[in-house]
């Protein structure tokens, strides 16, 4: 009887530690364990924001205000007229002549809004197809479609990218707060980002 209950014992202390390390483990959800307290911002998969750029939003933490303030958006896919061979022949005709999708324009937000509540409100308002996923580890909107362009259409390094007055964020457009005057661009990539010039956060944005 001893030697059962011993053997049960073991096999919960193995359970409990393969559980600890492979499943849950404070780690492993993003915290750097040798923190007592960790911050926001160590929750989440996110590379360090290069210095002077903005650090990325908690979009459960963002208070909005009733605060109206203008920014410009546009949407483009020009990249692939570009490499128009690599495209799902499927979706040809849903590439516009000039690639744009959504012409820059002055557009408002609230106060405390992010790239991605801009872009979900533009593209509902204005009736073009948009699909997103989110995803938990990163805590953040992954942008997967616009205009029923997808990811993977035009090659298997293709999908949607975002940038702020010329800048590529390394985090997801929902980190992403808005400030009055921002220039919010998406844009089309068919090669990593290396034909848009955010080639170095391509991987960042598409694991969003």
């Amino acid at each position: 009887m001893k030697k059962k209950v011993l053997i049960g014992i073991a096999i919960v202390a193995v359970l409990a530690l393969a559980f600890w390390w492979g499943g849950d483990a404070p780690g492993l959800r993003g915290f750097e364990t040798d923190k007592s307290t960790p911050t926001v911002t160590d929750k989440y998969k996110t590379d360090p924001t290069p210095e002077g750029k903005p650090k990325p939003i908690e979009p459960q933490n963002v208070k909005l205000s009733d605060k109206q303030c203008t920014c410009t958006l546009s949407v483009r896919c020009d990249t692939i007229l570009d490499n128009i061979e690599w495209l799902d022949k499927d979706k040809v005709d849903l590439v516009p002549k000039d690639g744009v999708i959504y012409a820059e324009r002055e557009v408002t937000f609230y106060e405390g809004e992010s790239v991605f509540n801009l872009l979900l409100r533009e593209m509902k308002q204005n009736k073009i197809h948009m699909e997103f996923v989110n995803t938990p580890i990163y805590n953040s909107a992954y942008i997967e479609g616009i205009n029923n362009l997808y990811e993977f259409d035009c090659g298997e390094r293709s999908g949607w990218m975002y940038k702020v007055n010329g800048w590529f964020p390394n985090y997801g457009s929902s980190r992403y707060g808005l400030k009055e005057g921002d220039r919010v661009e998406w844009v089309y990539t068919c090669n990593l980002g290396e034909d848009v010039g955010g080639g170095n956060s391509a991987g960042e944005q598409r694991d969003e």
